[in-house]
């Protein structure tokens, strides 16, 4: 793949950029910071950093996007509108973590270490994922109690990243070398890293537990019978 567009919208940021995976280069980008309300900025996003760098959606080879751990709402949008992109363009979509991006940025402030990346997910949760030297995964991504990450990153002397980082050193009671403490790695990582990769099977939002959001009580239908009435003793209509 030669020129690659990547996407994120797995936490806060809304972003884009156009990466030269042959030169090794950042041609452009967009970002925004939303919060929410990532399908409707989106599109727009992508239209500016394909502006800033230079080139239209049919001089694309992949698209890239963010697969999670992170938002349950922008891994939706982000993972739909990469693979509906790769299907309109015919090129391939290729996935990578939050937790894999996040790792590698800790690698390069920090190199020839290992590593545990950990988002705190809430509920005394954490999504996390431990890779080695070589930032080769040797754990994870999956949900670990605060207890269990920070058992992990005392035993490999491991640098940490992700908003978990400031947790897991208290919880530790002394100092790691702590990469990067946010939600999601700069957009040119996710380009980075998946010009790296072979594609292969189209990419899907890292869920790793149920939504949070429940429907309320007070708007759910009550269940209607619309199928014939039954008639009681005489003909009478029940």
């Amino acid at each position: 793949m030669k020129k690659l567009l990547a996407i994120d919208c797995a936490a806060n940021l809304c972003a884009a950029c156009v990466y030269d995976a042959g030169a090794g280069i950042e041609l452009g980008r967009h970002v925004l910071d939303l919060g929410k309300g990532h399908a409707e900025h989106l599109m727009a996003v992508i239209e500016a950093a394909l502006k800033a760098g230079g080139i239209g959606y049919q001089e694309l080879d992949a698209v890239a996007v963010s697969i999670g751990p992170g938002s349950f709402t922008g891994l939706r949008v982000g993972v739909s509108t990469a693979r509906g992109l790769a299907l309109a363009l015919k090129i391939p979509a290729v996935g990578v973590t939050t937790l894999e991006a996040l790792a590698a940025e800790a690698a390069n402030a920090f190199p020839s270490r290992a590593v545990l990346a950990a988002l705190d997910a809430g509920r005394e949760e954490l999504h996390a994922a431990l890779f080695d030297e070589a930032l080769v995964l040797t754990y994870g991504p999956a949900v670990a109690t605060l207890s269990e990450a920070t058992g992990m990153a005392v035993n490999a002397t491991a640098v940490l990243a992700g908003t978990a980082a400031p947790l897991i050193a208290a919880a530790a009671g002394h100092a790691f070398d702590i990469g990067p403490d946010v939600a999601t790695a700069d957009i040119a990582t996710y380009a980075r890293l998946a010009a790296a990769k072979e594609p292969g099977e189209k990419p899907k939002p890292l869920y790793l537990r149920g939504a949070d959001a429940k429907p309320q009580a007070g708007f759910i239908l009550p269940r209607q019978n619309n199928g014939p009435r039954q008639r009681g003793p005489k003909g009478k209509k029940s």
